[in-house]
């Protein structure tokens, strides 16, 4: 197997990146997803907090994010209300919270561990620079198998539970993320009824102090 190698994310790998999304969530609207120029404003605003797997030079896995604020008292939003326009929403250096905006693996590459290291890079993103923690809205691939027979919290309280697996809920679990409640129509997904789940990371290293001063 080749050696993956990880790096920071460049404009120069845009393009691959789109269609890394673009392939990996093929049953969300392509108009939820990041798009190059997107991808090319948020490698200039912040490199440092995303992330690319490359093998021999090709994007084949990502993890993405951006800086802010989030009313955990009100967490109903949609993917589209966080990247905003230009793909940098309300990306703020100075926000306690790193938003996920995206992490994904081509199928081919899975069981490698890249989906694991990709998030170990955002956490020590978030330990270095004191942050809060992550939260981000997740994928429910295998609610489509169970969209009839209950609703996404059902589902999602199943999963938390251990009685049902999901192919990205549970794998997000076993890294540490919380899920919290569905978010309804955080992107357009027919398969799952739109819905996905709000996860956090809370960073166990955040320094309340440091971070006042």
């Amino acid at each position: 197997m080749s050696e993956i190698e990880y790096v920071n994310l460049a404009a120069s790998h845009a393009k691959a990146c789109e269609e890394l999304e673009l392939s990996v969530f093929a049953t969300i609207d392509a108009q939820d997803l990041y798009h190059e120029a997107e991808l090319i404003e948020l490698a200039a605003a912040f490199p440092e907090g995303n992330f690319v797997a490359l093998d021999d030079g090709r994007p084949i896995g990502m993890g993405l994010g951006i800086l802010l604020e989030f009313d955990f008292d009100n967490p109903n939003h949609t993917l589209r209300d966080i990247e905003g326009e230009g793909g940098l929403g309300d990306h703020d250096p100075d926000s306690p919270w790193y938003y996920g905006t995206d992490i994904s693996v081509y199928p081919e590459y899975r069981g490698r561990g890249i989906g694991r290291e990709l998030y170990r890079l955002r956490k020590d993103y978030v330990r270095s620079a004191n942050k809060r923690g992550i939260v981000a809205g997740g994928v429910l691939p295998g609610y489509a198998n169970h969209i009839s027979d209950m609703t996404a919290q059902e589902y999602i309280d199943k999963v938390r539970a251990g009685k049902l697996t999901d192919p990205t809920l549970t794998f997000q679990m076993s890294n540490g993320f919380e899920p919290r409640t569905v978010l309804p129509g955080y992107v357009t997904d027919p398969t799952v009824g739109n819905n996905s789940v709000l996860i956090v990371w809370e960073n166990p290293d955040f320094d309340a102090e440091a971070e006042s001063a």
